[in-house]
Parts: C-alpha cells; structure tokens; sequence
C-alpha cells in the first residue's frame, strides 16, 4: 500500500508565497508586519515559531515591546475618535466588502490555521465560516441593536486565546468596528498570527480601524489593560492570565472576561445509549482544544458498564493525525477528529499529568497509541497527543478540578444527586455542562443547581452564534455577558444607569426583558 503523502500545493511555503502575493503590505519576504495608527509597519522583532503539525518553521509573531503598544493604543484613540463619528450605513458597507474579501480567500486563511494552529480542514473552514456568516448577520441585524447606543468613549482592546483566531477574535473585532469602535488586538503568540494578519490586511483595505500587534502577553497585557485611552477590554484565555488582569482591571472599566472551566456531562438515570454515542466521539472535536469542550463525566454508578461499553466504542473511532496527509494527490483532505495539539510542550504537559494521576491512583479506562494516527512517512509527531480517558482522577491531580484542553477525558462515579452535582461544579464555575437523563424534569430540576452557564439535556452545548447569549458562571467568566445584541451592547453606551447583563458588580445577573 502505498505511504501518505502531503496534498499537493497545501506546503507552508506555498501558503506564504499566496500572501504575499494577496497582501504585500503585510507579508514581506522574511516576516510579517504590525499595524499600527493605519499603517503596516515593519516594528518589533521578527521571530519563527514551529508549526504543530509537523515540527517545520513557520512565519512567527513580529513581537512589539510595551513602548510599541503604549504608541499602538493611543493612534487607535486617534482612530476612534473619526470612526465613532462614521455613519451606520457607511460602517455597514466598509464591513461588507471586507466580507466579500474574506470569503474570496476562505481557503487560505482556513490553510494558515490548519499549519498555525492544527486545525484539520473540516474544522479550520468552519472556523473562517463562523466568522464571516456571523458577522454578515450583525451587518443585517445591526440597526436595532444600536437604537439609542453611541460607541464607547475609547477604542475596544482585544487579548485571546490561540485556538479560534477567525471565529471568536477577528468575529469579535468585524462586531466591535461596525458598532462604531476602533479596535486594537494582541495576535496569540502560540499561533493564528499569519492567518489574523492576513484576515486583517483585507479589512483594513476598506478603512476599517483595526491595530494588530504581537508579543508576550506578560510585556504587552498591562498596556492594553490598563492604558487610560482604553474604552473596553475583551479577554479570552485562562484563569491564571484572567485572574492576573482581574487583579489589574480598573472594575469601573467596561470589560469581557471569558475564562477556562471543567466543562461537565452528568449521565443520571438514562436509556438512551444510541444517541448518546455520536455525542461522545463529537465531544473530541479539535482534540478537546475548545472553550466548550466535555472533558468529565460524572456517571451514576450503576449506569457505569452501560456507558462504558459506548464510550469506549466511540473512542475506538476516533481518526486523528497529520490534517494534510492524503493517499493520492487528487484526494480530498481528510476529515479527522482531530490533528496535533497547540505545541509539543502541551503534548509532553499532558502525557505527565496522566501518568501523574495514575501513580496517584486514577484508573486508565483507555490509553489510545500514537499508532493509530495517521502521519507522513518519518514526520515529527512530538505535537500530537493519543486519546486518554481515566476513571476517578486523584483530588491533587489537575486532572480533577482543571480543564486539560487535550484529548484527556476523566470520568466519576457518583451514588447520589448530591455527589453529582458536586462533582459537576468541581472547577467553581463553567461556561457550559450536560445532563443526560430520560426524564426532562429530573434533568431541570438537576440543571438549576449546575454552575454552568448553559446546560443542555440530552444534549451538548456550544459557544453559539448571533443571536444566543454567551457567558459564564463562577470564575469561568468575569464581565458584560455577549452574543446577539449583548455583543453590540457590551461595546457601546447606552442610556444613563443601565447595567449591562454579566457577571460583576456593576452588572446586572438578570438578562434583559
């Protein structure tokens, strides 16, 4: 049988040769630029990083110092102060046709994500596709969102995490700009940088105000916290980089703070194993590496062998490896569960705190093999991590009370209603949980006691679009709630004292009527 090959025309450097030709401003022989104050400025210090998928260099985050930032922030006040001023109609049509480009290069962008961050195909064209049907929807829909609203009296800063550049920060930015914001972002330093700058190098075409900058988040954070010229902060990431910019944040400052949780699944006097299967394979999506993945089952004891035998099953089918790799140059991309994880650190971080968690006592209910992937002949696989699931993790493991984000399950096993909501709310907070129960009102009635944002019955739940709220409960997030017209209300002002719908003292915890 003949070996694996990469799909031809799909190498890195025939993706940055494409950009280069598409953005030239941008994307310059040996790095990539920043823009700063409307132009693309060949600042900070260019660097390479290491694509997941394979171990090769790729293009890297031209990284700023803080006095760069500080200078970024304050030519987007400048910019801020014209483009607040910008009729609606006028906004509108700038974001369409930057719409219009982005669809064009759907393809290459949804390829950098694939090389920059390990998204297979499937799920990097989603990634690019949620941005771009989602932000025509607020486009369409925008007018009564903005009723009796003026934009913020200084631009939206924007820090997030690496694994949804398209479809959670360039969305967030496209919202921010068309309700009327000048807006500045820190490009992740663990990957997505090529393809935001891309993405970024289209808009920008159309006078959108958007500033994108690169480097550490530890140099660059107290900047595009704290600087005086900030209207809004929006934060995606961890609770630890979260809790240091909670601590940093002046609270009166408007602010949106979506933090990690252990996103639970309760299965609790349930039937229903056929349709909980596709659930569960499902629930690997991107290997684990969402904000809304289900990596805990909390299980009832005497259900355990039932769910056991479909859980491993749907584990058995899962297909992951190298997200380029085809058989024949004329073959589709595969649709794989998932490809590498972010980096070969979190790789090894993950395979320590399994091993860890088994010394300690945790049972390995499956211990998948990097066998089982798929990969070009002799590629590095350093990055890429084999499912995992482990029955009772030890209360001193991270394992118990963090969210892996890889494709390590843990599972509980609980006797009462009480074990397990208490083992569902483990991380003191989440964005999203399940139950899985034959009984609707026994499963509601459970629900009402999740600390968890949005619980699904029989069911998952996910981050959502347009117009379905997003937020999070306990530490999982911090700040104005988002999604439909919450999203345009939490980057623009509204009538005196009105108390934005979130999670923090100057805001309400009752949605709006």
């Amino acid at each position: 049988m003949d070996q694996p090959i990469r799909k031809p025309g799909t190498s890195w450097p025939e993706l940055y040769e494409r950009c280069r030709r598409v953005a030239p401003e941008a994307f310059h022989d040996d790095r990539l630029l920043n823009h700063v104050g409307g132009r693309w400025r060949r600042s900070g210090t260019a660097g390479e990083a290491t694509s997941p998928v394979d171990g090769s260099t790729i293009a890297g985050p031209p990284r700023v110092d803080a006095v760069t930032a500080a200078e970024a922030t304050r030519k987007a006040a400048e910019q801020h102060e014209k483009w607040r001023r910008t009729a609606l109609a006028e906004r509108r049509n700038k974001t369409s046709a930057a719409l219009d480009d982005l669809r064009e290069h759907r393809d290459l962008l949804a390829l950098l994500l694939v090389w920059e961050i390990g998204k297979p195909w499937k799920q990097a064209t989603a990634d690019v596709d949620r941005c771009i049907d989602g932000v025509r929807w607020y486009v369409e829909e925008i007018d009564p969102m903005l009723a009796g609203r003026t934009p913020l009296h200084g631009p939206v800063s924007n820090i997030a995490s690496w694994n949804y550049p398209m479809s959670v920060l360039m969305h967030a930015m496209l919202v921010q700009s068309l309700a009327g914001n000048a807006v500045i972002a820190k490009a992740p330093t663990d990957g997505g940088v090529a393809c935001l700058t891309l993405a970024t190098a289209l808009a920008v075409r159309h006078g959108l105000p958007l500033t994108l900058v690169s480097g550490s988040g530890r140099e660059l954070s107290p900047v595009l916290v704290g600087a005086p010229e900030i209207g809004c902060l929006s934060f995606v990431g961890g609770r630890g980089a979260g809790g240091e910019i909670v601590s940093a944040l002046d609270p009166s400052k408007r602010h949106v703070l979506e933090q990690e949780g252990l996103n639970t699944w309760g299965v609790w006097e349930f039937s229903e194993w056929d349709n909980l299967k596709p659930q569960l394979r499902k629930a690997f999506d991107y290997g684990k590496q969402r904000c809304t993945a289900y990596p805990r089952y909390v299980v009832q004891r005497e259900l355990f062998d039932e769910f056991l035998a479909v859980y491993l099953e749907s584990l058995r089918e899962l297909r992951f490896g190298h997200p380029l790799a085809v058989d024949h140059a004329d073959d589709p991309l595969p649709e794989l569960d998932f490809g590498p994880l972010i980096t070969d650190a979190k790789a090894k971080e993950l395979a320590d705190a399994v091993e860890e968690a088994i010394g300690k006592g945790g049972v390995p209910l499956y211990r998948g093999s990097l066998t089982d992937g798929r990969f070009l002949p002799d590629q590095d696989t350093s990055a890429y991590f084999a499912p995992v699931a482990l029955l009772a993790p030890p209360p001193s493991s991270p394992l118990h009370h963090a969210e892996p984000f890889g494709p390590v399950d843990t599972v509980v096993l609980v006797d009462t209603e009480a074990e397990l909501l208490a083992a569902m709310n483990a991380s003191n907070g989440a964005l999203v949980a399940s139950l899985s129960c034959d009984d609707e009102s026994t499963a509601r009635r459970l629900a009402a006691d999740v600390n968890a944002f949005k619980v699904g019955i029989n069911a998952p739940r996910s981050r959502g679009d347009r117009d379905e709220v997003f937020g999070g409960r306990g530490a999982s997030w911090r700040g104005a709630f988002v999604g439909g017209a919450l999203l345009v209300h939490a980057v623009t002002e509204g009538p005196p004292g009105e108390r934005l719908y979130g999670n923090f003292p100057s805001y309400s915890l009752y949605p709006p009527t």
